[in-house]
């Protein structure tokens, strides 16, 4: 089992690695899924996230869901109707996009948008879903890898700062050969890695600039604990610091005023309760597990949009004000 596998990997790092009371200097961030399944609610909830303030808009990446809008096409579309709210995709799936065309069509889009694209990019999960559409079908040791070389393909394609060029990379996975580089984003954008197994963990602390949580639902508190032990340290064995890599929790629930449903903890289940009590569960995932941005997704179906006010209004808010006002360091015992 993955869990049982996290914390036997955690348990060979040591305690002086277990802080993570440094990661929660960094400012919280705030966003919205949005299910790409529906066009004139995906505008809706787009333009109303976006005036309500939150900072950034998650869509799925399921290409092979006969239901789903292509993602990066439909980001696009939402980010010409908004006005300074920015997109990721939550997460890309690699097996399904080459990674030369990652790179050009994120790249692009950050240069239309001004800077307001991030890269959401994931090894695969859905073999038999992903085969059916002409993917490949890969062991997990062998998507690590090939998810590794990715990254490297992309920031080649990207060519920060550098002069017009031809770039080759010679992997097993994934090659360019003279390839022209370019063009570059319009700023640095992260490549924020989707992944549970602890290859992944140690692959995003190596390199990646941060970690897309799986659903709230599927991740428990200790796993989480222990994957973030094993981004820390993988961080430390490579020079760089754990504060240079975000933490995007994907939060499933219902914002529940009138206490008319069943309470929920959130522990591997969808969180269910009032907004004051999102608003500590928030506060403490933030503290005590290093989580930096919060990414809600309305588990309340036909009521997104009212979902989305309460979390922008009344969660968001206190939020802030409780982590401004209570500045804690916080340590995992």
């Amino acid at each position: 089992m993955v869990s049982a596998t996290l914390t036997k990997s955690a348990a060979a790092v040591s305690r002086s690695r277990r802080d993570f009371s440094g990661l929660a200097h960094r400012e919280p961030v705030f966003g919205l899924s949005i299910t790409p399944d529906n066009v004139e609610k995906a505008f809706t909830l787009a333009k109303e996230a976006d005036e309500l303030g939150l900072d950034m808009i998650g869509v799925q990446d399921h290409p092979y869901n006969g239901s789903f809008l292509d993602t990066w096409t439909l980001i696009g579309a939402l980010a010409g109707s908004t006005r300074k709210i920015r997109f990721f995709t939550d997460v890309s799936d690699l097996p399904m996009r080459p990674p030369a065309m990652l790179a050009k069509a994120s790249a692009s889009l950050d240069i239309i948008t001004r800077g307001l694209i991030e890269l959401g990019l994931g090894a695969g999960a859905f073999w038999d879903a992903i085969h059916s559409y002409g993917g490949p079908r890969r062991r997990p040791g062998e998507a690590v890898a090939a998810l590794e070389e990715a990254m490297q393909v992309i920031r080649l394609i990207w060519n920060y700062g550098g002069p017009r060029r031809r770039v080759s990379f010679p992997g097993k996975y994934y090659q360019l050969e003279n390839a022209q580089a370019g063009p570059s984003p319009h700023h640095n954008i992260g490549i924020w890695l989707g992944a549970k197994r602890p290859g992944m963990m140690e692959l995003i602390g190596r390199s990646g600039d941060g970690w897309v949580i799986p659903l709230s639902s599927y991740m428990s508190a200790s796993e989480m604990r222990a994957a973030q032990e094993l981004i820390n340290a993988a961080a430390q064995k490579s020079g760089r610091s754990q504060d240079s890599i975000a933490r995007i929790s994907n939060i499933i629930g219902v914002i529940d005023e009138e206490s008319g449903l069943n309470r929920s903890s959130g522990e591997k289940t969808t969180f269910v309760g009032s907004s004051s009590q999102w608003v500590d569960w928030i506060v403490s995932s933030y503290r005590d597990l290093g989580v930096d941005t919060f990414v809600f997704w309305p588990a309340a179906q036909g009521q997104e949009e009212s979902q989305l006010r309460l979390f922008a209004e009344r969660v968001v808010p206190k939020v802030r004000a409780s982590i401004r006002e209570k500045p804690t360091k916080s340590k995992v015992t």
